[in-house]
C-alpha cells in the first residue's frame, strides 16, 4: 500500500476557519481550555495582518492533516532575520505517516526562500516523539541557554 498523497501549501485568511479546529487541539495539547472561536479569531488576525506564515498539509481531497505556524522575528546576536516555529500539529490519526516531517521540510524551504538565517522552536520536555522527529531532521537541542517567561496577566 502506497503512502497517501500529501500536499503542503501556505494558508491565507480564507483558511483560518478550516485550520482553527487543529489549532484549538494543539492548544488543548498544551493544557489550554477549548476555545474554537478564539482559535479561529487568533489565526485570522495573524494571517490578515501578515504576522505569521502557516503551512498546511492536505490530503488528495483537501482535508487538512496538519499545520505549522511560523513567526518572523530576528536574532540580535547574528543580526539576521529568523523564523520561530511556534506551532506544529498533526491530526492524531495521521501521526507517524510523515505529515510532520513534510511540514518541517516545507518550513525549512520557506525559511530559506524568505532569507531566514535559521529557525528556532521549543517543545515540551515530555514530547519525546516530537524531539525524535526534530533531531532526525538535524535540529539540535540548545544546551547553552535556558528559556524563561513571565506571565503579565490581563
Amino acid at each position: 500500500m502506497s503512502a497517501p498523497a500529501i500536499s503542503i501549501r501556505l494558508a491565507g485568511p480564507d483558511d483560518a476557519a478550516a485550520v482553527a479546529p487543529l489549532f484549538d487541539a494543539y492548544r488543548r495539547f498544551y493544557g489550554q481550555t477549548a476555545d474554537p472561536e478564539g482559535a479561529a479569531r487568533f489565526l485570522l488576525e495573524r494571517l490578515a495582518r501578515q504576522e505569521s506564515e502557516i503551512l498546511i498539509a492536505c490530503d488528495a481531497d483537501g482535508w487538512i492533516l496538519g499545520f505549522c505556524q511560523l513567526y518572523p522575528t530576528f536574532c540580535s546576536v547574528e543580526a539576521r532575520p529568523i523564523f520561530s516555529l511556534y506551532d506544529l500539529f498533526v491530526q492524531p490519526a495521521q501521526r507517524r505517516a510523515g505529515v510532520g516531517r513534510r511540514l518541517l521540510l516545507a518550513a525549512e524551504a520557506l525559511a530559506r526562500q524568505r532569507g531566514k538565517a535559521r529557525m528556532d522552536l521549543t517543545t515540551a520536555r515530555s514530547n519525546h516523539a516530537a524531539q525524535a522527529l526534530y533531531e532526525s531532521l538535524g535540529w539540535t537541542r540548545d544546551e547553552v541557554f535556558l528559556a524563561y517567561s513571565r506571565a503579565l496577566g490581563d
